[in-house]
């Protein structure tokens, strides 16, 4: 947690901008409970809810807090254990102390909440869409048929779009622990071991450090498969690992790198010639990161750069700008370019991924990749977003673009055939977006030009 005052500070910034958005009422906010998974007392690993974390910050389940946005009054709601949670969980800080720690000043019993919401009938109550199913029947049964309110969600991506500094700091500290845990996934990889002994010694890390991982962890020989979760395979040599991973700090903020690498500990030279194109896509990416630009003229910027690289190749052909005007780029990297990273590793996704990454003036694509751009806003200091171009070979979507004439005055699909046992390669960094430009989270940047990489891999095997 941190200290009391950034909560408050939090929370009356939010009222201020729905007064000034003409909205009234009461703000409800819910913490999540705990979900059971084979029975009742047996629950899932426990996450808090992530904007209540930011606006409140207790991290315990089963709390709910009102604000009321004419008088500015603050009521938090939990229960007190009783002695049958002391003989359990032994004794906890009062629900009043816990008010305090927040600067909350008053707080009654959970089930109060319902109380103080039939008391204020006829005035609107503003709420966030829930992410967890006791949050949306809890939500159900206190406002049946209330809908999720349109500016509390919006007042909320504004506040936590833009990080402040003692966020920053958490998330550098996250990618601290992202690039520890990448290390040793990296200096692990030897032909003949499964890939779940990596996962592992990386998780491994994540647990002993931080809260866990940021999201579930992808490492696969099968790079074309975008979140490849199966870790059962035996690593073999000349292949290409994909490694997609992050580190949630104890104070819930994410990291999310990803690298590839030559199991072989050498690339190939048709693998070195890829991933060079893809190296030179993250690095174009980043040097255009800054204020003013938007994320989406830098997805489209990198399209053509890719595009150039194979065209390099012979896989491609043609005028690069028709090319990406008729979205070739989605055939070889059908996702978008980065997110937006913070308390969620795709940051407040589950308030709207249009409301979060995009602009009012900004409408998203159906073209296959940069419709699928998580982030396209115009981009501002303290934006946290991830740079992660990637080339994949797909045969399935390969073969479909064939069958349906797509690109076949441009894509030359007979020298395809011959990479679709390629895979794919991705490389992803987090960037914060500064007064003058951009930089990368974290103490230092993991290797990742291909020479980089090998020499990396070459010291872990000399030891």
């Amino acid at each position: 947690m941190f200290a009391k005052e950034v909560y408050m500070r939090r929370r009356a910034a939010l009222l201020t901008k729905l007064q000034e958005a003409g909205e009234s009422g009461l703000v409800l906010l819910l913490g999540n409970a705990e979900a059971p998974a084979q029975y009742k007392d047996n629950c899932y690993k426990w996450r808090q809810d992530s904007s209540w974390l930011y606006f409140i910050g207790l991290d315990e389940p089963l709390y709910a807090a009102v604000l009321d946005i004419d008088s500015g009054r603050e009521i938090l709601f939990a229960d007190d254990v009783d002695i049958d949670d002391i003989i359990w969980m032994g004794p906890q800080p009062s629900v009043a102390s816990r008010a305090a720690a927040v600067g909350i000043e008053q707080s009654a019993h959970y089930g109060a909440l319902e109380e103080c919401l039939k008391a204020a009938k006829g005035r609107k109550v503003h709420f966030l869409p829930p992410s967890r199913y006791f949050n949306t029947l809890k939500l159900e049964h206190l406002l049946p048929g209330v809908q999720p309110s349109t500016p509390l969600i919006q007042a909320v991506i504004s506040l936590r779009l833009i990080k402040e500094d003692i966020e920053i700091e958490a998330i550098d500290h996250a990618c601290a622990l992202g690039y520890e845990m990448h290390s040793v996934a990296r200096n692990s990889i030897v032909p003949g071991i499964v890939e779940q002994e990596i996962v592992g010694k990386m998780e491994g890390v994540a647990l002993a450090k931080g809260w866990g991982v940021s999201f579930p962890t992808i490492l696969t020989q099968h790079g074309e498969t975008l979140h490849n979760h199966g870790h059962a395979a035996v690593i073999e040599p000349g292949r290409l690992m994909v490694i997609d991973a992050g580190v949630e700090s104890n104070e819930h903020y994410a990291s999310d790198f990803t690298r590839t690498y030559p199991t072989s500990g050498k690339f190939t030279t048709k693998q070195r010639e890829i991933y060079q194109i893809v190296y030179d896509c993250n690095q174009l990416a980043f040097s255009l990161t800054k204020p003013g630009v938007t994320y989406r003229e830098v997805h489209l910027a990198t399209a053509r750069k890719m595009l150039e690289g194979l065209s390099a190749l012979g896989l491609v052909k043609g005028d690069l700008d028709s090319m990406v005007a008729d979205g070739i780029a989605g055939l070889f990297q059908p996702h978008g370019l980065g997110h937006n990273m913070g308390l969620d590793v795709h940051d407040m996704e589950d308030l709207g991924e249009n409301l979060v990454g995009y602009d009012p003036d900004q409408q998203r694509a159906k073209q296959l990749g940069l419709g699928s751009l998580r982030m396209a806003r115009r981009l501002r200091p303290g934006h946290v977003i991830t740079d992660e171009p990637g080339i994949y070979f797909i045969p399935a979507l390969i073969e479909k673009f064939k069958k349906e004439g797509l690109g076949k005055n441009y894509v030359n699909y007979s020298k395809l055939e011959s990479y679709y046992n390629f895979g794919g390669i991705r490389l992803e960094d987090d960037v914060l977006v500064t007064e003058s430009g951009a930089r990368r989270l974290g103490p230092k940047r993991l290797p990742v030009s291909p020479d980089e990489v090998e020499a990396a891999m070459a010291a872990a095997r000399e030891r």
